[in-house]
């Protein structure tokens, strides 16, 4: 008998996308709309905002790059439809904001701060588009879907001993799995290649891959440099070093441990999204959370997987993030924070398959609706865009 392939419950969108959530992003195109956003945002159910500092005075390259993950992120298929809040003055382009995200076939509204004529006459405004896209969105069913609809984005953060022995693993299993299935998985944290990048260049799926795994490792340590600093300084970190990581390099191999074993396809820029292709990406970003969580949701990922031995609660508005917790001190201490307990693995009680298959089954359901335990608090206002140039 035929083994039944997984699926789950989706919302369909225009662009064929299939969204694990359903919400009306309020997008401020700059950081000096974010408080309009925020207050259209307390005034209607359903909404979600991204409260990042970016988008003005700032040199072209870097305007470029706000304006093109804004981008990404409203054509994520977790949202339904589109508020973009303007200031009228910034350095992003909202016009084209608006623009590419309607071309995927999404509602999108703009209000311009100046011109409406101040903060007061703009919460008003946009809390009347607010509301009529939401109900707008609210009509939206799930709908059968096929896991190769699936993108998973993968990370690791407040990493320990235990991350690379139990919960980056679990990961891993999922992630081989969701490949062999036909789906997407997303992994970055350049940062954390140094002393593994050999091993991750060996895994290109040609030549071509490996060499620009292998560049983007040399350029992001070149920008250390050029500040005077080794990136040794900065990593492992004081959590991870308390945690029994003696080194980058021990931290490295493990934390390429949750990518799994699958070839590498390509290596995508921070504001790029999935296209077409299946298989197991890298995404070049930093290892910081409130970036690199943006940066992997507007890779086209409708959840991801963070692994955690310290223990790192946070998440992301409009991706639910399921934590996979290696350390069963830290799942004991922050149970109400961790949503699968990889330190079975460590004490014996469990193999990493069987805590692979829970985590399997978490994802789909999650996929269908259930929230994780980020998403039930709200702990997930802290995003930032990751810039490469000065504030001018």
């Amino acid at each position: 008998m035929a083994a039944t392939i997984p699926e789950f419950m989706g919302y369909l969108r225009p662009d064929g996308k299939a969204g694990a959530r359903n919400f009306t992003a309020v997008i401020p195109s700059v950081t000096c709309a974010n408080d309009v956003a925020l207050a259209i945002c307390r005034q209607v159910q359903g909404t979600v905002t991204y409260l990042h500092h970016q988008g003005c005075c700032q040199l072209p390259p870097d305007l470029d790059r706000v304006t093109e993950t804004l981008i990404s992120i409203g054509k994520s298929p977790n949202v339904a439809n589109v508020l973009v809040v303007s200031l009228g003055c910034e350095g992003t382009d909202h016009a084209r904001l608006v623009e590419e995200v309607a071309a995927t076939g999404k509602h999108v509204e703009i209000i311009r701060i100046q011109e409406l004529g101040g903060v007061s006459k703009a919460i008003q405004a946009g809390t009347d588009f607010a509301r009529r896209l939401v109900i707008e969105a609210s009509s939206c069913q799930r709908t059968r879907c096929p896991i190769s609809k699936a993108v998973m984005a993968i990370k690791c953060g407040g990493s320990d001993a235990t991350s690379g022995m139990a919960s980056n693993c679990v990961i891993g299993y999922v992630a081989d799995k969701l490949v062999d299935l036909g789906a997407t998985v997303i992994f970055g944290e350049t940062t954390e290649f140094i002393g593994g990048e050999h091993l991750l260049a060996r895994r290109g799926a040609n030549p071509q891959v490996g060499e620009k795994i292998l560049q983007i490792v040399d350029e992001m340590e070149k920008r250390a440099k050029s500040l005077g600093c080794d990136m040794r300084k900065g990593q492992p970190t004081p959590g991870n070093i308390a945690g029994g990581l003696s080194s980058i390099e021990e931290k490295s191999l493990g934390a390429i441990m949750k990518s799994g074993s699958r070839p590498i396809q390509g290596v995508l820029d921070y504001p790029q999204a999935v296209t077409t292709e299946k298989g197991l990406w890298i995404k070049d970003t930093p290892g910081r959370e409130p970036e690199i969580l943006t940066g992997m949701a507007c890779s086209g990922a409708q959840f991801m997987m963070f692994s955690t031995g310290r223990g790192a609660p946070q998440g992301f508005p409009s991706m639910p993030v399921i934590k996979i917790c290696g350390n069963p001190h830290t799942y004991a201490h922050m149970s109400e924070d961790m949503d699968i307990n990889a330190g079975l693995i460590i004490t014996g009680e469990k193999t990493i398959e069987e805590v692979g298959e829970e985590a399997f089954q978490k994802m789909l359901r999650v996929l269908s609706g259930e929230m994780t335990k980020n998403e039930a608090i709200q702990y997930f206002s802290s995003i930032d865009i990751h810039m490469l140039g000065p504030v001018i």
